[in-house]
């Protein structure tokens, strides 16, 4: 969960065009595709149905509920009563008139948060790819699938981030290849071998603190706050049972 300035080395090599298209989650598929850049072509409102809204569920996921609460946002291009909860709440966190239409003020606040290489404002691709060789490969999705659950990812962090209040995060730990879960003796079916984890450290906020917020986050899998850093990631999205190891909810 995080950002500020970083060396551009790998950002560089990291950098290319998702794959087109924007589809729906299927079981351990999480990938639509998308957009840097995105063009937002019409006002959405809840019963808009499409690609776009497809892209409005990925932005807004981190905004899932208000309290400790096992909710997702479900990526289905389709505007829902979930949806629009999600949106009232980003559009609230912003400043924005809470009345879940997304027109043109919510929609260049979306943007806002989006880098040109499809990162988001305060998450590179270089926090997340795989320590040993930095690159997405070797893991349990193509390379092109776990850059588009690490780029889902990044969107719940930003979530994360605001309700913090702005404070920076650390990834320490993004994508995991196969063969370097296996080194740092990694669960064998790890989050990190899809690109739906992270594990954070917040400099001056207690890990409980960040384990609270991301109960709000729509963070399926939450490891629990007595370690020194915080895993979260969306195993839920994979088809998964939920887990968060505190046991609430």
């Amino acid at each position: 969960m995080t950002f500020s300035s970083r060396p551009l080395d790998r950002r560089t090599m990291l950098r290319g065009t998702l794959a087109a298209g924007a589809g729906i989650a299927f079981g351990q598929l999480l990938f639509s595709g998308t957009a840097q850049a995105y063009s937002w072509s019409r006002t959405l409102t809840q019963g808009a149905t499409g690609a776009d809204v497809t892209e409005l569920q990925i932005r807004v996921a981190g905004w899932a509920a208000d309290s400790a609460s096992h909710s997702r946002v479900s990526i289905d291009g389709d505007f829902g009563p979930g949806t629009a909860a999600a949106v009232r709440r980003f559009q609230a966190a912003y400043g924005l008139s809470a009345d879940a239409e997304v027109g043109p003020n919510t929609q260049a606040k979306l943007n806002s948060l989006e880098q040109s290489d499809g990162s988001t404002l305060h998450f590179n691709w270089s926090e997340f790819v795989n320590q040993s060789d930095g690159t997405f490969n070797g893991g349990k999705l193509s390379a092109s699938q776990v850059k588009e659950n690490v780029r889902r990812c990044m969107y719940k962090l930003e979530a994360l981030r605001k309700k913090l209040g702005d404070k920076p995060i650390t990834v320490n730990s993004g994508f995991r290849s196969i063969a370097h879960n296996a080194e740092i003796g990694g669960a064998s079916d790890s989050m990190h071998l899809y690109g739906t984890a992270a594990d954070l450290d917040v400099p001056g906020v207690a890990t409980k603190t960040v384990y609270q917020k991301a109960e709000t986050c729509g963070f399926s899998g939450l490891e629990t706050y007595t370690v020194d850093h915080q895993h979260v990631d969306s195993r839920a999205d994979l088809g998964r049972d939920w887990w968060w190891e505190d046991g609430t909810v």
